[in-house]
């Protein structure tokens, strides 16, 4: 009997997400999508703290990489985009969770619509305690998740540039834009956690790197 291959896999990256995890993991397996199409990669980027456990707590249902150093994020997502098998790619972070419909509606879509290259939905903000804060649209305020992508195409554009500490998923979208397009599903099936470990909250380094995204893809000039 031959195997069932799964045709999405969900890439999730931690670093000292022992808070967090358990949750983002549990709203992935609570998907109204058969088990045997989807499989769950988790890599820990080398944590100091318990998120080893809290990943192991889940066994089999995920499969899960661990970096002997810490790679930082987008090092750690290649690393996940070269292991899986599923044709559909989609990054949740480790502190985020997401609708049970999210993974069924943004592969349906996809499925229905083959000239399609990706597809995105809108989000939630939520704090820590997951009072919901806000909606924000995926074309108005992208983020990096929730974006189920087709593996071939990331693979062709070369994937995250590890260079990028910060701003990952601008510098990769700039370039997967160049070549194909992402369209944008009206409802919030995904939640952002907003509160003061968010990376994105050391303005330094974010300046830093925009700079170099700038530079790289010539912004300034447009």
């Amino acid at each position: 009997m031959n195997a069932i291959i799964p045709e999405v896999s969900v890439i999730i990256a931690a670093h000292n997400e022992e808070r967090f995890i358990g949750r983002c993991l549990r709203s992935l397996l609570d998907q109204n999508l058969d088990r045997g199409s989807y499989e769950i990669i988790v890599i820990n980027d080398a944590s100091n703290d318990k998120t080893s456990y809290a990943i192991e707590l889940f066994g089999e249902a995920v499969i899960g990489l661990k970096n002997p150093e810490n790679l930082g994020l987008p090092a750690s997502l290649n690393r996940g985009i070269e292991i899986a098998s599923g044709k559909y790619i989609i990054r949740v972070d480790a502190d985020d969770y997401v609708n049970s419909n999210f993974l069924g509606t943004l592969k349906l879509f996809l499925d229905q619509n083959l000239e399609m290259d990706a597809v995105a939905c809108d989000y939630l903000l939520v704090d820590d305690i997951e009072n919901v804060l806000g909606r924000a649209s995926c074309t108005l305020d992208p983020i990096g998740c929730a974006i189920m992508f087709k593996k071939e195409h990331l693979i062709e554009i070369g994937m995250y540039d590890e260079s990028f500490k910060r701003h990952e998923d601008k510098e990769l979208r700039f370039r997967f834009e160049k070549k194909f397009s992402i369209f944008p599903i009206k409802l919030p099936l995904y939640r952002y956690r907003k509160h003061e470990s968010n990376i994105t909250n050391n303005h330094e380094l974010m300046d830093k790197y925009m700079i170099r995204l700038n530079k790289k893809h010539n912004l300034l000039k447009k």
